[in-house]
């Protein structure tokens, strides 16, 4: 079986992933993909379960890997809030003590 044959097969519903582009090819679409792709397949000649499983844990990673992704944005964040509250006060200390006045007792 051919990639075209998979591709031609799904292009009428995957269309809106397509348009955004691979980056935004979820889980939905992989699903698709595997369902066609086991449709299409010549019954005489299956796809080889070593090659499936390896598509599954190629899916897989990925999965993973876009979830450490999203948290690090999270991560990075919040840094930056950290470092923003930080750079802030200073500023906040200094002109809190210049407004101070001291006195002393007098003798």
């Amino acid at each position: 079986m051919t990639i075209s044959a998979i591709t031609s097969a799904t292009a009428a519903g995957t269309g809106a992933s397509q348009k955004a582009g691979f980056g935004s090819l979820g889980q939905k679409d992989f699903l698709r993909l595997l369902t066609t792709q086991m449709q299409a397949q010549d019954p005489f000649e299956p796809v080889d379960n070593k090659e499936m499983l390896a598509q599954m844990a190629q899916f897989s990673s990925l999965a993973g890997i876009s979830d450490v992704n999203e948290t690090l944005k999270s991560i990075a964040k919040k840094l930056d809030a950290v470092l923003g509250a930080q750079a802030a006060a200073p500023a906040v200390a200094t002109s809190t003590t210049s407004t101070t006045t001291t006195t002393t007792p007098a003798s």
